[in-house]
């Protein structure tokens, strides 16, 4: 007997068609808006990338018909007074529905919601719509308040049009997980019951990722819970990702031995290789790290080889961290700091500071004795002979020394500083819109990259420098060189602003979090999202990946830290412990200990080697029990400040931690 919900091929190319118009009525929109804001090289990028000339008449020259017309599914002539009876309905149904499904449908309710009140004030019914608003609005979950308080500024047809939240809902499908079993018993009650205005809701607003097995738990289902626009499509990360490291160049250097309380005149030690004990186990090849040349990277300078040799000189006097060996913390505290402290960043050697500041100025501290000195002037510099071997500490002006400088340059405040692996440069990202490259040689700025439109929230280099990527208000984030002025890559698929921004320690890839509650990873490669993360309640504030690359942790305004692994993009752990904002994270050089601060004022340090362990004993191919904190015992310890929030946690390579804040003096 055949299966009478099966379609036919007729209706499958009609959908096709219809999913083809809609697409380009999705795009028009986009474009339309972009324009509107004036966004015109994010416009250019996008037509280069989706093939359409400036003669499209489609799609090139979109006008607010054409907006509009996208937002034209909301148009019925139902009766208004019918919405909340068909709502209720749709509640006693769920409420009425097995056990082991409840959770599962109840994943509805919310988008249908959504739906229901956008078409009553599509078609201008506002009473209706704040009456329906005010009767289930409180029903919805608490991750959700947000966007209702928004939501509930649309009152009349007109405030919907070019509005940032209300395209979200209307270009793109609410994503639901839900078993076969679940799914076929929705559609079946909802035609036995001719609750026709929902089913057409769920067919045409909502994409049910039907999948065979058992109904998922509340506890499964509320752990991916939490996107602007519902959960991740499981087809979204079937894509291979090569999350392992490159191959670490042989490094044969002569390296000075320490003077370990030798006087000034003692005679130096005698140069000789030093190799570290660790270092021939790094070198062995991962099965799961990209090819050397699939992102073109700079030959490593002399200047490189040293720093990497010094580093592998550090590493064999690293302390390794764990239950029984904890951290000590060095909190660097900005007391008086009227200029409004916002952002921080430490060099990966821990010998530089640089901080922004909200009254547009950026400044760099030195953390040892080697004092901030600037380059000789131009007439000095042609009497210093250029083959001689300590050339860069001959150009240097001695005269200049000292342990803090200003950089001065943008026009607003100074959301994101990042330092250069090499300690050369500073890149700075703003308010005003750009992002600043500046001289660490001169203290000047060198070039100002104009890409957003809107403020630039953070920046930072790659692990192997070069590049550097920036992601801002206006929900791109952008992929940049320094030689270049325009960006070579353009990130876009968020649904709000790019908080936060990091590259993977193998240069190829760059994770985004945002305020969709979303995290996504990006290939640098080809410029396409493969990966999409959901499970936060709030904004994502900070990511860190862990060294060895396989993992990535995430802070939020909901106070939680998540770790999630990248070959399947599954959530693996969660850390709550915070009772705000999580603001910084960092792992220790060797991957076993992660520290948390944020704006409880307190560092938090958790036993993530236990949940890699269980991890890595677990069937990745299935989705895998959540590693709960308090269960585990994962919280090795709590540091509580007086009264500073952490901004920004920093291991050294001893696994010393630094940590930063600004000192709030609440009490008073």
């Amino acid at each position: 007997m055949a299966d009478p919900t099966a379609a036919n091929p007729n209706q499958l190319n009609a959908s096709k068609n219809d999913d083809k118009s809609l697409d380009k009525q999705t795009l028009a929109a986009v474009l339309q808006f972009l324009r509107k804001n004036n966004l015109k090289d994010t416009e250019d990028l996008l037509k280069k990338e989706a093939n359409i000339e400036e003669t499209d008449e489609g799609v090139g020259t979109s006008t607010d018909q054409e907006v509009t017309s996208v937002l034209s599914a909301y148009n019925s002539d139902g009766d208004p007074c019918m919405y909340e009876e068909f709502y209720r309905g749709l509640q006693n149904l769920i409420e009425a529905s097995l056990d082991s499904s409840k959770s599962e449908l109840s994943q509805v309710l919310y988008p249908v919601f959504v739906h229901m009140y956008l078409e009553l004030v599509y078609n201008g019914h506002e009473n209706q719509a704040k009456n329906f608003f005010a009767s289930f609005s409180e029903d919805q979950e608490e991750h959700h308040q947000e966007d209702l308080i928004r939501l509930a500024t649309f009152t009349k047809k007109e405030h919907m049009i070019h509005n940032e939240l209300m395209m979200n809902y209307r270009t793109s499908k609410y994503v639901i997980r839900m078993c076969r079993n679940s799914y076929q018993a929705l559609k079946r009650q909802l035609h036995d019951r001719q609750n026709t205005m929902v089913l057409n809701i769920v067919e045409e607003h909502l994409f049910i990722d039907v999948f065979d097995g058992v109904p998922r738990s509340k506890q499964q289902i509320e752990a991916t819970a939490g996107g602007m626009v519902g959960q991740a499509r499981r087809d979204a990360n079937k894509s291979r990702v090569y999350y392992g490291l490159l191959k670490e160049p042989e490094i044969s250097l002569p390296i000075e031995e320490e003077d370990e309380g030798g006087e000034d005149g003692d005679k130096p030690k005698r140069k000789r290789p030093k190799k570290d004990s660790s270092a021939g186990k790094k070198n062995k090849p991962d099965p799961n790290a990209p090819p050397v040349t699939r992102i073109p990277l700079l030959e490593m300078k002399d200047s490189d080889k040293i720093d990497k040799a010094i580093a592998l000189r550090e590493l064999s006097k690293r302390i390794r961290l764990g239950p029984d060996c904890l951290p000590s913390i060095c909190f660097y505290t900005f007391l008086n700091a009227f200029q409004g402290l916002i952002s921080v960043d430490i060099s990966d050697d821990s010998s530089l500071m640089v901080a922004g500041f909200a009254d547009s100025c950026i400044r760099v501290w030195a953390l040892t004795q080697r004092k901030l000195r600037s380059m000789k002037l131009g007439s000095d510099l042609t009497h210093i002979d250029k083959e001689a071997d300590d050339v860069m500490e001959r150009i240097m002006d001695d005269r200049t020394a000292s342990d803090c400088r200003t950089l001065l340059g943008h026009s607003g405040s100074v959301y994101s500083v990042s330092i250069s692996p090499d300690r050369t440069y500073i890149l700075s990202g703003s308010e005003d819109g750009t992002v600043r490259l500046w001289s660490m040689f001169t203290f000047s700025n060198l070039v100002c990259y104009k890409g957003h439109n809107y403020p630039v929230w953070d920046v930072q280099f790659a692990p192997y420098g070069h590049y550097f990527v920036s992601g801002g208000n206006d929900r791109t984030a952008r992929l940049w060189t320094t030689e270049n002025y325009q960006p070579i890559r353009l990130f876009a698929g968020h649904f709000s602003d790019i908080d936060c921004i990091r590259f993977h320690p193998n240069s190829n890839y760059v994770a985004t979090g945002s305020s969709d509650r979303t995290i996504r990873l990006w290939d640098l490669q080809n410029g396409k999202c493969v990966r999409i993360m959901t499970g936060h309640k709030g904004p994502i504030q900070v990511l860190c990946f862990s060294p060895n690359g396989h993992y990535l942790a995430s802070g939020s305004t909901d106070g939680r830290v998540l770790i999630w692994e990248l070959r399947h993009g599954h959530l693996v752990a969660e850390l709550a412990n915070h009772t705000d904002t999580v603001y910084a994270l960092a792992f220790c050089r060797d991957g076993s200990v992660l520290a948390s601060g944020g704006m409880d004022n307190c560092v938090k340090l958790w036993d993530v080697k236990k949940v890699f362990s269980e991890v890595e004993a677990e069937d990745m191919t299935t989705t895998p029990n959540i590693v709960q904190s308090v269960k585990s015992k994962l919280l090795l310890g709590s540091y509580p400040s007086k009264d500073t929030p952490v901004y920004y946690l920093h291991f050294t390579r001893r696994n010393l931690l630094l940590a930063a804040g600004s000192y709030a003096n609440t009490s008073s």
